[in-house]
């Protein structure tokens, strides 16, 4: 007993230290937490409107055309309470550092989630081309069924999809939040900021990376491991991050990009029609309809080789 006493006054001891490095005022000092958006209410609502998305594929009951809309009003409901609250909070914190949200917080953040909402149809518009493009660019998948349960592509496209239109309405926090949550469960870091065109297929997927300034076009295909990332972060003369350039690639129409593919740079661009294979490093451009693969020459050693290709033949969809 008397062992477990000094323990628990170490205990306390220690309490008092870690408490104290909380007056140290530094950023991760911060305790407004009743202020800042709460991940788990985002990631929720994230689930409601998954459910929206793709109704007949998660709901726990028979659906029908007379108890449709009441299902999707029930998962819309919820989702659009959790977003206006946690959107409020991630303005006001913005705009003064915390403190609960006023009337003009809470009517922008009203006005976004309506906004995006009324864009759900053009969403499932969209991710039906995603997986139809999953279901064509797979011959291991066994039916859309298989690549909606099972593909994490497709829930870190969805869930991009989604966070993106709060992106280009300049949410601060919560599109972040939606996509690092997806990243947690995929493996797949997709920046909201990207833009991404029709009919994108992620394969595999495990250790994508595409940046916050990147550009994709249409039907494009993507492996396991592919960097689309930035060759450098320029500086100003303050020595700050220059935040507000390209710094990533851009992947014009009808691109297949292979496993461990690295592509860096803001002016750097992938022609429509071409064919990256695995483990390239590019930093510079190349014209439409190229294939670029390491090569074996016959002196032994590793080098990088360009050379025409077919057009894949693959159309917008």
């Amino acid at each position: 007993m008397k062992g477990y006493e000094k323990s628990h006054t170490e205990l306390e001891r220690i309490i008092d230290n870690v408490a104290d490095s909380y007056k140290a005022e530094r950023s991760i000092d911060n305790l407004e937490s009743a202020a800042l958006p709460n991940k788990r209410r985002v990631e929720e609502a994230l689930l409601h409107l998954q459910h929206v998305i793709y109704m007949g594929f998660y709901s726990t009951r028979l659906l029908n055309p007379v108890n449709l809309r009441q299902s999707i009003g029930e998962h819309m409901y919820d989702a659009y309470d959790a977003l206006v609250e946690q959107i409020a909070r991630a303005v006001a914190y913005e705009r003064r550092g915390g403190g609960s949200p006023n009337s003009d917080d809470q009517r922008w953040s009203e006005k976004v989630v309506l906004e995006v909402f009324e864009q759900i149809p053009d969403i499932r518009s969209l991710l039906a081309l995603d997986v139809e493009a999953a279901y064509k660019g797979d011959p291991a998948a066994g039916g859309v069924e298989e690549i909606i349960f099972s593909y994490p592509a497709i829930d870190a496209i969805t869930l991009y999809r989604i966070a993106h239109l709060f992106a280009v309405r300049e949410v601060p926090l919560i599109p972040r939040i939606m996509c690092e949550y997806a990243h947690s469960q995929t493996g797949i870091d997709i920046h909201p900021s990207a833009r991404i065109g029709r009919s994108f297929f992620i394969d595999h997927g495990t250790g994508v990376v595409i940046g916050a300034t990147v550009i994709i076009g249409d039907n494009v295909k993507i492996y396991q491991g592919v960097t689309l990332g930035a060759e450098s972060f320029p500086y100003n003369a303050d020595g700050e991050l220059v935040r507000t350039t390209k710094r990533h690639p851009t992947i014009e129409d009808n691109v297949t990009i292979y496993a461990g593919a690295t592509i860096l740079g803001g002016a750097t661009v992938i022609g429509a029609g071409s064919l990256i294979g695995s483990n390239v490093w590019l930093t510079e451009s190349i014209p439409p309809n190229t294939r670029v693969v390491y090569a074996t020459p016959v002196t032994g050693e590793p080098g990088q080789k360009v050379e025409p290709v077919r057009p894949h033949g693959r159309k917008a969809g």
